[in-house]
């Protein structure tokens, strides 16, 4: 079973197969992570995304890490929250589940996850954090089982704090 573990710090210098992207649905840029992502892995991030015409909220791609540490990045784009009546629960999930079996499909054993959706998105942490690692653990139970190591890298002590709150209650 795959470890999870909650730290704090930056995804760019995460040194594992994958890190996520909480990207928007263009893949060619924007702010927040993604746009630090894009700015940290270099110009052949956006050529490299270019010809993938976009991802669908929930789903997931995948290019190489190019200046990065990690080998791949694996971009998907969360939901916007909209008051939580146009499915952002089952598309944030979505973006989570599809994301870890992209990276497992592609032989990654470690990755690493920001909270997706939680930024500009305003999708509220305290249903984030509990969705998102209940959603990761059964994926690495079933579908994702080559994944030994999960990281969510928190930006900020808020995030962390719901983060850990959230796996400690999933660990009882």
């Amino acid at each position: 079973m795959a470890e999870i573990k909650v730290i704090h710090g930056d995804i760019t210098k995460m040194a594992v197969d994958a890190i996520v992207n909480a990207a928007n649905t263009s893949l060619l840029g924007g702010g927040g992570v993604d746009g630090a992502i894009h700015r940290a892995a270099g110009p052949e991030l956006l050529a490299a995304c270019r010809p993938l015409h976009g991802c669908a909220t929930g789903e997931a791609k995948i290019t190489p890490g190019f200046r990065l540490p990690a080998k791949f990045i694996i971009h998907t784009p969360g939901p916007v929250w909209q008051g939580g009546q146009r499915d952002e629960l089952r598309l944030l999930a979505n973006s989570y589940r599809n994301s870890l079996n992209l990276a497992a499909e592609n032989g990654c054993h470690t990755v690493a996850f920001p909270s997706i959706s939680t930024g500009v998105y305003h999708f509220p942490l305290s249903l984030a954090a509990p969705l998102a690692l209940k959603t990761l653990q059964t994926a690495a139970q079933t579908t994702a089982q080559s994944v030994t190591t999960i990281t969510i890298v928190c930006f900020d002590d808020q995030t962390q704090s719901a983060f850990e709150t959230a796996l400690a209650a999933l660990s009882r």
